[in-house]
């Protein structure tokens, strides 16, 4: 099982022997390491947990200096886990060009936002006696279909945003081993800086 822990750095296109463009998002793949294996024995379950990029030495805690001064820690749960030791480098060079990949992030977070923006709604209509209402969502409920009351699940205005979201069946179209570069068909969630984690797709 390949997986890995990045940064999303930004989008670009590329051509390929044909000329046709494809749109792609650059990730930085973090330098990583194995700092613990777990087993059915000892936790119940079998995963990987690795620890990627560096992170200030006084900000880190005690239980994490034994692991190392990573910045993020992810675990990846697997049927078998006999490929990988505590210590064991990880890098880009584990993925490989036509991998398909399922990729994870928190999106980008937008506050507390109408209904236009946030679901789509239309809006009053701008003439013919409107008044103030050209954003708003309109009637929420009534006796008819609700019973005098708001249903769940109504959509309304509210926080927008910052929800983990996996985007599966990315292609890997082009790997910069020098620079620690992995060029990914399509878009993934998240701002420039966001954390990802990267899963080849079973």
């Amino acid at each position: 099982m390949k997986f890995a822990i990045g940064t999303k750095q930004n989008m670009t296109q590329i051509f390929d022997e044909k000329g046709i463009a494809y749109a792609v998002t650059v990730i930085a793949i973090l330098p990583m390491s194995v700092t613990q294996v777990k087993t059915t024995e000892k936790d119940g379950y079998t995963a990987v947990q690795i620890g990627g990029g560096a992170k200030k030495e006084s900000k880190v805690n005690k239980a994490q200096k034994a692991k190392g001064n990573f910045k993020a820690f992810k675990e990846f749960r697997m049927d078998d886990t006999t490929a990988h030791t505590v210590g064991q480098t990880l890098d880009v060079s584990a993925f490989a060009v036509g991998d398909s990949l399922e990729i994870a992030g928190l999106t980008k977070s937008k506050g507390f936002q109408g209904v236009v923006k946030r679901h789509g709604f239309h809006g009053g209509r701008r003439t013919h006696g409107q008044k103030h209402s050209e954003r708003e969502p309109g009637s929420i409920g009534g006796a008819g279909r609700s019973g005098g009351r708001v249903v769940l699940g109504m959509r309304m205005a509210g926080r927008m945003g910052g929800t983990r979201v996996t985007v599966k069946n990315l292609k890997v179209m082009q790997i910069d081993k020098e620079n620690g570069f992995i060029l990914v068909s399509g878009a993934v969630p998240g701002r420039r800086g966001t954390q990802l984690e990267l899963t080849a797709s079973r």
